[in-house]
């Protein structure tokens, strides 16, 4: 069935529908990752947003258990070129359009999605909406719709829960974490308590962490309440921290930094990233709209570790006083690269100086 996208800007691409016959409303971005769907489109960080795929086909992995980064996606809808509908391998049970069928979420193919992106490159992220006709009542109602700001609200946990380990405590407060975070922390047998972003001081004090993680999350990080700066600039200077994603923007804003949002949100995997201080190159996944601005970065607090190579963006921060650091990119490799992992070793080693201090 031929259904169709329409930008806010009143641009419309069409495409055959595949997922859930529904109209949806979004925000609409894309990406620009040769594999790894499921796990993007399972991503909390996407919650509210319709995914572009540069990927010329998707869906020939079907779904597969290993690859959730949430067990709800939170996405708007789907937007391919070339849809694989029926897996190649005889030990995935259920395919894309399927998964989306069950979640109520539409998706389009055969759009061309170059047009498509080098449309959003230039133009910015934007609203839009998938529907079966073009005409007057829809492009109202696009005009009409006001996205939400409580992104993070609708994806992190409302109750702790645990996932225990018998090596070293580590909190993570949950800004829409992501399951790959997850599994890293449990390579390292690490005892996880997930809090609530709400939670107080005191209640991750009296837990006594070794080690605390702001984790990745969806929207603007200056949506969020104040409490969460003060429970951060309390907490970094108590027990070794480390912030990805929302997490790495929430730390720079918690030190009196300042960020500037980005022309079009950029998506993608293999980026190379510059370690600073070894100058060593690896290469990471990224979901970001928003950027420390260099120019604001209060450097008596904080400085640079990782660069990025394309555009220079700050993509670490470590704190000068406190055993505190943050990455812009994703380190747990979901889906990979997996040698930005290398984060999680420098957490837990000074997690690790921490203890031995502290005993």
């Amino acid at each position: 069935m031929e259904r169709h996208l329409i930008l806010e800007d009143g641009t419309v691409f069409s495409g055959q529908g595949f997922g859930a016959p529904a109209t949806t409303f979004g925000e609409i971005i894309f990406d620009t990752a040769t594999s790894g769907y499921q796990e993007t489109i399972t991503n909390p960080i996407y919650d509210g947003q319709m995914i572009v795929f540069a990927m010329p086909v998707v869906g020939a992995d079907g779904i597969h258990a290993e690859a959730y980064e949430s067990i709800n996606p939170k996405i708007r809808g789907m937007i391919v070129h070339d849809l694989a509908e029926v897996s190649t391998n005889r030990q995935r049970r259920m395919n894309l359009d399927r998964f989306l069928k069950q979640h109520n979420i539409p998706g389009l193919y055969q759009v061309d999605t170059r047009k498509l992106i080098r449309h959003l490159r230039e133009t910015g992220s934007q609203k839009a909406t998938i529907v079966d006709v073009v005409d007057d009542h829809a492009r109202d109602q696009l005009q009409a719709t006001v996205l939400t700001n409580k992104q993070v609200q609708n994806t992190a946990t409302t109750k702790a829960y645990s996932n225990p380990g018998r090596g070293f405590h580590i909190v993570v407060i949950d800004f829409g974490l992501k399951n790959g975070i997850l599994r890293v922390l449990g390579d390292y047998d690490a005892n996880v308590t997930v809090l609530p972003y709400t939670t107080s001081v005191d209640e991750v004090l009296t837990l006594d962490p070794d080690g605390i993680i702001l984790s990745t999350g969806p929207g603007n990080p200056e949506d969020l309440p104040e409490s969460v700066l003060t429970l951060i600039r309390v907490l970094q200077s108590k027990v070794p921290m480390l912030g990805i994603g929302l997490g790495h923007e929430l730390f720079a804003l918690a030190n009196n930094s300042e960020l500037t949002t980005l022309p079009a949100e950029y998506h993608g995997m293999n980026h190379p990233i510059q370690e600073i201080i070894s100058q060593e190159m690896i290469y990471a996944r990224q979901g970001r709209g928003y950027v420390v601005d260099p120019d604001a970065l209060d450097t008596k607090k904080l400085f640079v570790t990782h660069r990025d190579m394309v555009d220079n963006s700050i993509q670490g921060l470590r704190h000068r006083d406190f055993p505190a650091f943050s990455v812009q990119f994703f380190p747990d490799g979901a889906p990979g690269p997996l040698e930005a992992k290398r984060v999680f070793a420098d957490f837990f080693e000074t997690v690790v100086d921490y203890v031995q201090k502290n005993n």
